[in-house]
């Protein structure tokens, strides 16, 4: 247990063969219960995991070993081997993880990666924030700090701003960054409040994860903590990546707004984000026609193209206004934690920026 909380740890799989037992072996005591999910993998990893397993549950664990408050509950097995027979993708694989951890009845589950990439010794910052009713679900980031991002690539810099700004718009959530980081943690209370059988299942799952919560008004924390990258190649096939996830993003956008403030509440900006995009499309489409056209020696050309242009900004007025009202109804939904890198290498909490509302 961590802090009279029992935690639990789901750990996604899928060919991490000579990486998931070290994983597994340094894992902090206070972890509960692992729930390990092989994502169809076509190497060995499954019988690493399952010899890793045996080794790591003789004897048991009972969940209240330690602190002895936890009303009588005990596991049998503190690694839970799962296999997926096919590969799913990693949200499958951490939907399944969350499935187990709410019937076994923890209070906080993270999401470490099995190939050695979230170190186990920051876990506590993330957990803090919940055990301590400050947020219902706590991520890492890299991209406050340039030497916390230090091994990350340039492409991979701007392609994981560029959702960023994207996701901050779909989730509501503005102060938010770098949402690939899969390094997590959630309260159960805040799994039992959303449709996990919904949740996004390819590896846009953490961005869609941001947007339910939103709708069901959780509090977040975003902790800067270091990325680690080790020598293995990345499978994601980024044409495709952002194509769907962009996709999605667009679709959860709509669904929050339809949710969110028209459907359980009403309010205004929701308007303004639909009169904002058809004037600013109508504007473009305008323009396009405008120069299309321009070859006829129309004489209303340049009329016609200072009302596109018009329509255009008008449309951008609006969708600005929407995004103001936007944050001013999230504002207290989130905050960040912000660390720094000692010379030997530990983290420590620098600041707070701001505090949540945990009225």
């Amino acid at each position: 247990m961590y802090r009279d909380s029992a935690v639990g740890v789901v750990v996604p799989a899928y060919n991490e063969m000579g990486h998931i037992e070290t994983m597994l072996e340094t894992l902090p005591s206070y972890v509960d219960r692992a729930y390990v999910i092989d994502d169809g993998s076509s190497d060995d990893t499954w019988a690493e995991i399952e010899r890793s397993a045996e080794r790591l549950n003789d004897g048991g664990r009972p969940l209240d070993a330690e602190a002895g408050t936890d009303g009588g509950r005990s596991f049998d097995r503190r690694i839970v081997p799962i296999r997926h027979e096919r590969n799913r993708g990693v949200g499958a694989a951490i939907k399944t993880g969350y499935v187990a951890a709410l019937e076994d009845g923890l209070d906080v589950v993270a999401v470490m990666a099995g190939d050695e990439q979230m170190d186990p010794d920051v876990l506590p910052q993330l957990l803090d924030p919940i055990v301590e009713d400050e947020a219902d679900y706590a991520k890492a980031n890299r991209l406050h700090s340039r030497q916390f991002r230090e091994g990350m690539s340039a492409w991979r810099f701007f392609g994981n701003t560029v959702l960023s700004l994207l996701t901050k718009i779909a989730s509501g959530y503005w102060k938010t960054s770098d949402p690939q980081n899969g390094y997590t943690a959630i309260s159960t209370d805040a799994l039992e409040a959303i449709e996990l059988d919904e949740l996004y299942e390819y590896y846009g799952y953490c961005n869609h994860l941001l947007v339910m919560l939103n709708v069901q008004e959780m509090r977040i924390a975003d902790v800067s903590i270091p990325a680690i990258y080790g020598t293995e190649q990345s499978g994601i096939m980024y044409p495709q990546y952002i194509r769907k996830v962009s996709l999605m993003l667009l679709s959860s956008f709509l669904w929050r707004l339809k949710v969110k403030y028209l459907v359980r509440d009403f309010h205004p900006l929701a308007l303004l984000y639909y009169a904002g995009a058809a004037t600013a499309g109508s504007g473009v489409l305008g323009g396009l026609r405008t120069l299309y056209a321009a070859t006829d020696r129309d004489e209303q050309t340049h009329l016609k193209a200072a009302s596109s242009l018009l329509l255009f900004a008008l449309g951008w007025l609006f969708l600005l206004l929407a995004m103001v009202f936007d944050m001013e109804q999230n504002e207290d939904k989130e905050f960040r934690i912000e660390t720094t890198r000692s010379d030997s290498e530990s983290i420590e909490i620098d600041d707070r920026r701001s505090e949540p509302d945990t009225r």
